[in-house]
């Protein structure tokens, strides 16, 4: 699917999204990543949500996000508490969803102003 939002200035936008891909700054990007409203797009070392670990999320404190939206993949699914309890106790939220949700609602914040931290997943096509 492609999103046609006016995409704001000089902010990482998130683009396009389907099976396998997900598209930031109209770049496709055919593995998961890390993507705040301003920087690089960075390489998520996981494609696989039953490879998360808690040190994957402990790793985001230092980019300081408000909230960080997980994109589970096609389907939603939820981490266990230990997972994101760094981020917990530094009162940083964590809001799971799918790949496409959590797409719309990083677009939806970013455009806010909201130091947002989107992780999405992106399972291999079939």
């Amino acid at each position: 699917m492609k999103l046609h939002a006016d995409q704001p200035q000089n902010l990482n936008t998130v683009t396009g999204y389907g099976p396998g891909y997900v598209e930031i700054n109209a770049i496709r990007h055919e593995q998961s990543v890390l993507v705040m409203p301003e920087g690089d797009i960075e390489p998520w070392p996981v494609n696989r949500f039953e490879d998360l670990q808690s040190a994957h999320f402990e790793a985001l404190l230092d980019k300081s996000p408000e909230v960080v939206l997980l994109g589970t993949g096609g389907q939603l699914r939820f981490p266990h508490p230990r997972l994101t309890a760094a981020l917990s106790r530094r009162h940083i939220g964590v809001d799971a969803m799918d790949l496409q949700a959590a797409c719309r609602t990083y677009n939806i914040l970013m455009a806010e102003g909201r130091k947002v931290a989107a992780v999405l997943l992106v399972e291999p096509a079939a």
